[in-house]
């Protein structure tokens, strides 16, 4: 009973999420800000109306090392009352800065929250603009900033 319950929950699962897929298109990108944590690329599940992503790139260079990362986030362009797919709010979670530390320059994590500006609206390829505002701590102390954000989304 136990492995006919699981084998169908697990088809359940699977049926639900290939008709969420449906109609989505994956997409990938190039840029610099939280989308693509720093300066580097993201890949994600793009719709009309939003953007679930995962991304890795760098947020500090020195000429012995470069601190890198990962994040994730969403950008949603429902959320107010706007007749058109440009513009969107995010909230992401990953590498926001770096610190020095005794070994070099360490990766510090934290959140998020930002404005989307996409020329071409959120579910077409196109160049996107935007700024995050940032919070995290670090081994010493609390590190709050911004991005700035211009990229490419394929």
């Amino acid at each position: 009973m136990k492995t006919s319950t699981k084998s169908l929950l697990f088809s359940l699962i699977l049926v639900s999420s290939s008709q969420t897929l449906a109609k989505d298109d994956f997409t990938f990108g190039l840029g610099a800000g939280s989308l693509y944590s720093g300066i580097g690329v993201n890949a994600g599940i793009q719709s009309k109306v939003d953007l679930k992503y995962i991304s890795a790139g760098c947020v500090n260079f020195t000429s012995q090392q470069a601190t890198c990362g990962m994040g994730i986030g969403w950008v949603k362009t429902d959320l107010f009352d706007f007749q058109t797919p440009n513009h969107g709010a995010s909230i992401y979670i990953g590498v926001i800065g770096s610190e020095l530390d005794y070994d070099g320059y360490q990766a510090v994590y934290g959140t998020g929250l930002g404005y989307h500006y996409f020329f071409n609206g959120i579910g077409n390829s196109g160049l996107n603009l935007g700024l995050t505002v940032l919070t995290g701590n670090g081994d010493y102390g609390r590190l709050t900033g911004s991005m700035l954000q211009v990229g490419y989304q394929f």
